[in-house]
């Protein structure tokens, strides 16, 4: 049932990106997107039994694998900081443009 959930949140940022005629709406479905991929990635990699591997003085056992984490946690960042670029884009778009629709912006462009 999560995994249904996770896949319904990709398809839906997956849909939005292609139908929604908004560029910020398409920012938003894209970071949903985004949002259901990392969901997925962190859904694989969980298992149970393992612990952090941290010094402690519980006996050894299975530890988990710390380099996923640490690419999920980039993924995140970069996800952020690309957002944050498309959005300073299209603030610089706006001031160009009285609206933000896609077929607008195309049919007043002129190379």
């Amino acid at each position: 049932m999560l995994y249904a959930c996770v896949y319904a949140t990709i398809l839906m940022g997956f849909l939005g990106i292609i139908f929604k005629e908004n560029l910020v709406m398409k920012i938003i479905a894209m970071d949903v997107m985004s949002t259901g991929v990392i969901a997925l990635f962190v859904l694989v990699a969980a298992r149970t039994g393992v612990y952090t591997p941290i010094l402690t003085e519980m006996p050894k056992s299975s530890y988990a694998d710390p380099v996923p984490q640490a690419v999920i946690l980039t993924a995140i960042v970069i996800g952020f900081s690309i957002q944050a670029l498309m959005l300073v884009g299209v603030m610089k778009l706006a001031r160009d443009n009285p609206t933000l629709e896609t077929r607008v912006i195309e049919k007043g462009y002129e190379p």
